[in-house]
């Protein structure tokens, strides 16, 4: 079978890229709080934000990794805060930290000495990735980071088949996205405004383009911004 593994799959761009996956045939799993809900999706409840709570994972993953021919790890699990680097508290960095790095990081102990060749790791990062805004430090700070452990992978796997790259969506029409806008109209033309289509990115986009680079080496240690083209101001 073909397994694909994803964290915070119970909503927005990780629903999205589930489904994608199921109508491919693959074989889901999703690491998450809530389940997802996508009929046949299957769920383990974890809280990525929990220290070590990845590890307790280990014996109820090993099944699933052991019949696998080929494994796609999805890092998608992320929140966005508001919070400024001249008050930005320590444990809140911690946390954010915890969740989009070491969360991440622990996964790959678990699941990459289990894969084969064609297998991949795909992050999932941000516009934020490679630039900063202000309000949101712990974000940026953590998906910065991101973009190393990307890296890193790619190198550190070298000569092994398996392939990883950084999908960065822009403004994504997503509950996380709406509740942070609110149902201001000013504030949703403006963040559509930043985009060259005058409109937010539907998750099925960038479901389709995490399906794509699942299946494409030739992206190996790419940084792939899926953001409709951002006009700068």
């Amino acid at each position: 079978m073909n397994l694909l593994l994803i964290t915070g799959a119970s909503s927005g761009i990780g629903r999205a890229i589930a489904t994608r996956f199921m109508e491919d045939d693959w074989v889901v799993l999703n690491l998450s709080r809530r389940p997802c809900p996508v009929p046949e999706v299957e769920n383990l409840t974890c809280d990525l934000a929990e220290p070590d709570a990845v590890m307790s994972l280990a014996p109820a993953l090993q099944p699933w990794l052991a019949g696998a021919k080929r494994i796609c790890l999805v890092h998608n699990a992320s929140v966005m805060r508001l919070d400024r680097i001249d008050q930005l508290a320590n444990a809140d960095l911690r946390a954010a930290l915890e969740l989009n790095i070491i969360a991440a990081s622990g996964l790959n102990q678990l699941i990459v000495p289990q894969m084969k060749a064609g297998s991949s790791l795909i992050y999932i990062g941000s516009t934020l990735s490679e630039k900063a805004v202000p309000g949101v430090a712990s974000y940026v700070i953590a998906k910065h980071a991101l973009v190393g452990m990307m890296r890193a992978t790619c190198q550190d796997l070298a000569g092994r088949g398996i392939h990883a790259c950084m999908i960065c969506p822009g403004f994504t029409d997503t509950e996380q996205l709406r509740a942070l806008i609110g149902d201001n109209p000013d504030t949703l033309a403006a963040i559509t405004g930043l985009s060259t289509f005058d409109r937010l990115i539907a998750p099925e986009e960038i479901a389709d383009a995490v399906a794509f680079a699942a299946h494409a080496p030739v992206l190996n240690g790419a940084v792939i911004h899926a953001n409709l083209g951002q006009r700068e101001r």
